[in-house]
Parts: C-alpha cells; structure tokens; sequence
C-alpha cells in the first residue's frame, strides 16, 4: 500500500543525477512499464511511489499538496512566490547547479553593476519615453531582486523560449535567466552583471507542507532521510579495528574522538574497533600503534546508522511548523 509519493524529474540531465542519487543511497528507482513509464517504485520501500514529472511540475505539485516530497531546482521552488512558504527545503543535492543572473549586452561596456542599469534605465525613460525591456522567465525573483537594487525603470518581458535571444531579436534590452558557465550567455553577447547574481540555484529535495502527511508517510520518508544520510556518513569514514596488544580501551577511544572519529561499538575481546574520517585513517592506525595497538586495518562502511539524524529530525520540525 503506497503511503508516500515522491516526484523525481522525468527526463534530462536532472532525472539522470536524481536516480543516480537515489541508486548510490541503495534506493535505486526502477520504472514501471520500462524507460516510458510515469510510475516507479524505490528499491525496498513498497510504502513508496515514484513519480516522474517535468521539474517546474514537481514544484507546483509540491506547492499544492498533490506529492509528498520531490526533487526539482531550487529556482523553480523559489519563483512560486507565496507558494514557497507550502514548501521546505530540506536537503541541497549538490547537483543541478546554476547561477539565476542579470546579463546585459556586452556591448555596454559602461554598465557593469545594477547602479549602472538604474541609470541605463532613467535616461531610457527620458529619452524615449519607454523603460527598460527585461525579459525573463523568472518574474518573481526579478521583481524582487530589482526592488532590493532601487532599479524601478524597467518592465518584464515574459520569456517563453530562449531568454538569451531576446535582446537579439529587439524585444528586451537585458534578461534575467540561468546560467551554468556563462558560454551561452557569451554566445549571445551577453554578460553577468558584477553585483547582479540573483540566486546560486541546485537541486533539492523538497516537502511539501500541504500533503497529508499521515504518520505511516512521516515514518516513510524519515527512514529514506536515515539512509540517505548513512549513506553520506559512510563514505565520509572508515573503520579502523586495532588489535588492543599493550594499548588501553579507554585511549583508544580517546584517539578516536582527538581524530573527529567515535568508537564503533562494542568490540571483540582483545580489539578496538572505531570510525574516523576517511583522511586520517592512516594517522589513526599510526597513532593507535603508538600507543600499544597490535595490526590495525581500515574497511570501506558502506553506510553508517545512528540513532539520531540530523536529516530526518530537521524534517520533522519543518512539518511541525505548518
């Protein structure tokens, strides 16, 4: 029976990385009905269904309640205005990254920061009669980004395909958009604005504050946050298990915290057994063998659980806040 549903992008570069993601946290995501199904289940997680949508999809969806949780840029999230407040972010994945800017054409090579557009803008207007043409697709961002610089002589121009183009083809005079490198904003003979960097946007897995969070689905995404987050502690640390030999417990233990580690529980008879970040595992075992150890080893831990996540527990306060 499902009793949480996650929204994952259903195609592009973005889909590619989610089940990704998903497959290196053991939570591989297989779709229902091959590469053309909508529909998906999450490996050992029958509670969950997997649906695919477009990115801007899974941010309304989220917005108004219709899934639980999601993955989508965080530019997205934030262009739905009020409705942000419906959501909470509660993971950056660390992917997906792009920079929302305001770009100018090149050619002006004396506008280089928003003062320099206000003016742009003022002399526009008594020159011409007309203000400055932005086109963009992120209306909401811009208008408030504007509102913080003090440029108020400008309209929007809503974008529907490449905003880049727009000041080519004559119907805007600077953009508002995404960009990754900048090469296609150079392409176009357009550049960033010094001062006009709007939003560092990467994806984000989302909740929403309008599902129906039943406890059974709380639970649900709860123990994926756990995994998820084991999973991240795993690859941070390495197991280092020491023959005690001359060495006491109790210093052994103690290295293990010196080091940013902690013990991994109890241990054989005669062994110490205790994670440390992946970096130091050498200086761990030159350092337990100082103080007495016998051979020491160091082992990959895939996933490393504990009691308390910091993931799962910020997730809970965010519902609580609704």
């Amino acid at each position: 029976m499902t009793v949480l549903t996650i929204g994952v992008p259903s195609k592009g570069r973005l889909q590619e990385q989610t089940l990704a993601y998903f497959a290196d946290a053991g939570l591989a995501v297989t779709q229902a009905g091959g590469q053309r199904g909508y529909v998906a289940r999450m490996a050992g997680r029958p509670e969950v269904e997997v649906r695919l949508l477009s990115a801007g999809d899974i941010a309304a969806a989220l917005r108004d309640g219709a899934i639980h949780a999601g993955m989508t840029g965080e530019d997205l999230l934030r262009e739905m205005g009020q409705g942000f407040d419906r959501v909470a972010l509660v993971l950056p994945l660390g992917f997906g990254r792009a920079d929302l800017v305001v770009a100018a054409p090149s050619a002006w090579i004396d506008v280089t920061g928003m003062a320099d557009l206000d003016e742009v803008g003022e002399a526009m207007r008594a020159r011409t009669g007309r203000r400055l043409r932005v086109a963009t697709k992120y209306v909401r961002q811009a208008h408030a980004f504007f509102a913080a610089c003090g440029v108020d002589d400008y309209r929007i121009v809503e974008s529907l395909g490449a905003t880049e183009g727009a000041p080519a083809a004559g119907v805007a005079d600077v953009i508002v958009d995404i960009t990754t490198t900048g090469a296609t904003l150079a392409a176009n003979h357009l550049k960033p604005l010094a001062d006009g960097l709007i939003l560092k946007s990467q994806a984000q897995l989302a909740v929403s504050r309008e599902a129906a969070w039943t406890p059974g689905a709380r639970d649900a995404f709860a123990a994926i946050l756990d995994q998820i987050e084991a999973r991240s502690r795993g690859k941070a640390l390495k197991l280092v298990r020491a023959a005690l030999g001359r060495a006491n417990a109790a210093d052994i233990a103690a290295l293990a915290g010196r080091l940013g580690g902690r013990p991994a529980g109890d241990a054989a008879a005669g062994e110490a057994a205790f994670y440390v970040p992946a970096a130091r595992a050498p200086e761990a075992c030159a350092a337990a063998a100082a103080l007495g150890a016998g051979p020491a080893g160091v082992f990959a831990a895939d996933f490393v659980f504990e009691s308390d996540n910091a993931l799962s527990r910020g997730f809970r306060a965010a519902l609580a806040q609704e």
